[in-house]
This record gives C-alpha cells, sequence and structure tokens, in this order.
C-alpha cells in the first residue's frame, strides 16, 4: 500500500529521496491553523517520522482553519486528532505525539538533537524565541520557522527569507526587538515562512505577545493552509537538495 499511495511524489523525486524521506525524523511544535497543513504535506509526501507537539484541545474557534478541528473532533487533544488523521492517510508512519507546551523550562525533555529538523508554529512569543535559539544552538538539526500568519487574506504574499531579512511582519520585528533587548541571538541562521500583508489589527490583543501568550487575531485557512505547506515544502526541498547531492 505505502508504494501505491507515493507513487505521484516517486515519480517525481525519484527512489532515493523517497528512502530519505521515509527515514528522515521531524519535530513539529503547533499543529494548530498552520502546523496542522504542515504535518499532513509532510505525511502526504512520504516523511516516515513525525513528532506533534501541541498541549491543546480542539475547540470550536479553530474549525475554520486547522485540519484536524471538526465538529466531531471538538474536545480532543489537537496531537491526538492529527495523529489519526495522518496514520489515515499513511498507517505505516511512525507519529509520536506529546501533549506538552515547549516553554524554556521544559526543552530539554524534547530531545531536539535526535531530530533532523524542527519546525515551529508556535504562537506564543516567549516560547518561540526559547525554541529558536535552542534549535539554532544545535549543530546536526535544521530549523524551519512560521512568523505571523494572522490577520492576513492574500495567500499569495507569503514568502520565504532568512529571519535576519524577513520585512513587513510584525511578529518577527517584535522577536528580534526581544531578542536585541536581551543579548540573545540565533546561533545560526534560518529560514521563515512570512507575510507582509498589513490589514487593519482590529479586535486583537497586542499586549499578550508581551507577556508571553498567544495573541488573538483573526486568521483565515487559505493563508494559514498556505504557511504550513511552505514549511513542509521547506523540508523537502531541503532533503531533495541534500539527496541529489550525494548521487
Amino acid at each position: 500500500m505505502s508504494r501505491e499511495i507515493f507513487k505521484r511524489s516517486s515519480l517525481l523525486l525519484g527512489d532515493d529521496v523517497m528512502a530519505s524521506l521515509s527515514c528522515a525524523s521531524v519535530i513539529l511544535f503547533g499543529v494548530g491553523g498552520v502546523g496542522s497543513w504542515c504535518a499532513e504535506g509532510l505525511v502526504r509526501t512520504g516523511i516516515g517520522k513525525l513528532t506533534l507537539v501541541d498541549s491543546d484541545s480542539v475547540n470550536a474557534t479553530n474549525v475554520n482553519r486547522q485540519l484536524e478541528a471538526t465538529c466531531s473532533t471538538l474536545g480532543r487533544p489537537k496531537v491526538e486528532a492529527m495523529k489519526e488523521r495522518l496514520l489515515d492517510i499513511n498507517p505505516d508512519a511512525q507519529i509520536t505525539i506529546i501533549r506538552e507546551r515547549y516553554t524554556r523550562e521544559t526543552a530539554p525533555s524534547f530531545k531536539l538533537e535526535d531530530y533532523d529538523y524542527v519546525i515551529d508554529a508556535i504562537d506564543s512569543l516567549s516560547d518561540k524565541i526559547a525554541l529558536i535559539l535552542h534549535a539554532t544552538s544545535l549543530p546536526g538539526t535544521k530549523l524551519f520557522s512560521s512568523m505571523g500568519a494572522a490577520l492576513k487574506v492574500d495567500p499569495a504574499k507569503v514568502e520565504v527569507a532568512e529571519f535576519w531579512d524577513v520585512r513587513g511582519c510584525p511578529l518577527a520585528a517584535l522577536i528580534r526587538k526581544k531578542m536585541r533587548r536581551e543579548g540573545t541571538f540565533p546561533k545560526r541562521k534560518f529560514l521563515c515562512v512570512y507575510d507582509g500583508e498589513v490589514l487593519p489589527n482590529l479586535g486583537s490583543d497586542d499586549s499578550a505577545h508581551e507577556e508571553g501568550r498567544a495573541v488573538t487575531n483573526g486568521s483565515v485557512a487559505p493563508v494559514t493552509a498556505i504557511f504550513g505547506m511552505t514549511l513542509a515544502g521547506l523540508v523537502i526541498k531541503d532533503l531533495y537538495s541534500n539527496t541529489i547531492k550525494k548521487q
């Protein structure tokens, strides 16, 4: 069955790249509006080892943009509902779930050095910064990060850039400001998915970021899905490039 479901991926990427995908280990932090689509993109393409990290449960406000969120999954842990969906796509995938919040204090328990790729789809500012600093300190692990996907309506404006080159994203600007203020910086460069579109920030809670909480802003699936799929694409593209170089 597994060979059949990945036949179209294999036709494009080749057997060697598919073998690399099946062996690669990825840990994804956050399976919400961005992370859930990233997880699906990875598993549908052939990633064989994926760890999902999220402490939240599905609620009604998630249904408009999160893959695992439906009326039948309300109240369930997001990681459990997402794992069930991913295994329905590829029963052979190794899906590990961790229902816990990543923080500076819990960071050592996640053993990021055991993974080839770390994907950041965290909302909380303080947790996001902690993950960025942690992941970029590990030489054998590659980080891809999502910047702010809320308050956007045009998926055509989604872009990829190195963290320090991201422009027009309030979240990225706030992260850089906080890093400069605290004198803590990433140990190496990493790519971010972002959108420089600026819409009126109506009804949002801007003070939450400074307090380390997730900001509640409006967001829609066409944009968050593009963010998530772009993150998945960065992993696949990197594996493809590295495999081809070895041939």
